[in-house]
C-alpha cells in the first residue's frame, strides 16, 4: 500500500519534521538509524534514505499484511487489488509488471487474476526476498527484480509489457513524475496500458489531524525538491520502532501527473477520484467503511483521498 520529488529549498519543511504515530501518513518508520541528518545531502540522497526506511519496514509488514491468508486461500487477493479489479478488467494472458512491488502481496494478487507473466520490481532487497518466498510458498511463478523505478527499463528491457501496474503509495517516493511517465511508456508495448491508483495529492498535502476537524493544506501540493519527515511507525500496527524512521517525500499535482503521462506519448483513458483510501492516514478523522478502505468521518465529500488513472500506448 504497499511505494510511494522536487521542491524548492524555501518550501522544505525542517529536517526535524515528525508526523508522529497518529498520522502515519506515508507509512514511515521509527528510531534514528539512519537519520537524515547523517547524510551529506539528504535531498540528493533521497534514494538511500528511503531505501533504508523501506528495508526496515519489511518485518513489520510481514506481520501486518495478513500474509497467512495468501497461503491458506489460493484465491485470496489483496484489498488493493480487490478494489482495482473492476476497473482493471480481465488481465488474462497479459505480461504484467508491478512497479514498487514491496513484499509482493499485490503482485501475487495480479498473478492470481490470470496474467501470463508477472514481474515485480522494487529497490529493497529484504522486501524482494520476502516477496519471492511468498510467491514460492503459494506455488506462483513470479519474477522479482531489484532496481529503482528510474532504472526499470535497463533492468527489464523496453516494450516488454502489456500492463504496467502501480499501487497505492508509489509516486510519493519519486522526485520527478515526468521521468516516471517516460519509464512507464518505455516499458509498455504498443497497445499496452498503465493502471495506477494512488493517494491524491490533496491528501499528501494535508497537515496532521486537528482538534477542530479542519482539513488544512500544510505541505506542498505541487512537485518540489522534497520534504523530509521522521515518523515512529509505519501504516500497520506495531510497537517496536522501525530502525530507519526518516523519509524524503515528494508530492505531484494531479495535472502534473496527467500532463507527464500524456507528454510521454500515452493516451489518457480514464481518470477517477475516490473519497476512500486503503489505510487510515488521519486517525480519528477517518472511519473504516469496509473492504480495507477508510473515508473521512465528517463530510467525506470534502476530501479526494485517492484517484485511479489509466492510459494506453498507441498501437
Amino acid at each position: 500500500m504497499p511505494v510511494r520529488c522536487p521542491e524548492r529549498p524555501t518550501d522544505r519543511a525542517p529536517l526535524t519534521t515528525s508526523r508522529g504515530a497518529s498520522g502515519a501518513r506515508f507509512g514511515c518508520a521509527a528510531s534514528r538509524a539512519p537519520s537524515v541528518h547523517e547524510y551529506r545531502d539528504p535531498m540528493s540522497d533521497y534514494l538511500a534514505v528511503n531505501r533504508a526506511n523501506w528495508d526496515s519496514r519489511v518485518p513489520h509488514h510481514l506481520a501486518g499484511y495478513g500474509v497467512d491468508q495468501y497461503l491458506d486461500d489460493p484465491t485470496h487477493l489483496s484489498g488493493v487489488v480487490r478494489f482495482d479489479r473492476q476497473r482493471l478488467g480481465s488481465i488474462e494472458g497479459l505480461d504484467v509488471v508491478h512497479l514498487q512491488c514491496h513484499i509482493g502481496t499485490d503482485t501475487l494478487s495480479m498473478a492470481r487474476l490470470g496474467a501470463r507473466t508477472v514481474t515485480g520490481l522494487d529497490f529493497s532487497t529484504p522486501a524482494l526476498e520476502a516477496a519471492a518466498r511468498l510467491a514460492a510458498d503459494c506455488a506462483m511463478d513470479i519474477s522479482f527484480v531489484e532496481a529503482d523505478v528510474y532504472s526499470a527499463v535497463e533492468a527489464l528491457g523496453p516494450a516488454r509489457f502489456d500492463l504496467v501496474y502501480s499501487g497505492i503509495g508509489a509516486l510519493c517516493w519519486l522526485p520527478d513524475v515526468r521521468r516516471w511517465a517516460d519509464v512507464v511508456a518505455a516499458l509498455l508495448r504498443p497497445g499496452g496500458r498503465l493502471f495506477i491508483r494512488e493517494g491524491h495529492p490533496v491528501l499528501w498535502a494535508l497537515e496532521d489531524p486537528r482538534p477542530d476537524g479542519l482539513l488544512v493544506l500544510g505541505y506542498p501540493y505541487f512537485e518540489t525538491e522534497g520534504v523530509a519527515f521522521s515518523e515512529p511507525i509505519s501504516y500497520v500496527e506495531h510497537t517496536v520502532p522501525l530502525d530507519s524512521p526518516d523519509i524524503i517525500h515528494f508530492n505531484h499535482g494531479l495535472a502534473e501527473i496527467v500532463t507527464a503521462v500524456m507528454d510521454a506519448g500515452l493516451q489518457l483513458a480514464a481518470l477517477e477520484e475516490h473519497d476512500t483510501v486503503p489505510w487510515n492516514p488521519l486517525a480519528e478523522a477517518m472511519e473504516d467503511v469496509g473492504g480495507g478502505e477508510y473515508r473521512l468521518r465528517d463530510a467525506p465529500r470534502r476530501l479526494p483521498a485517492t484517484y485511479t488513472l489509466q492510459a494506453t500506448k498507441p498501437g
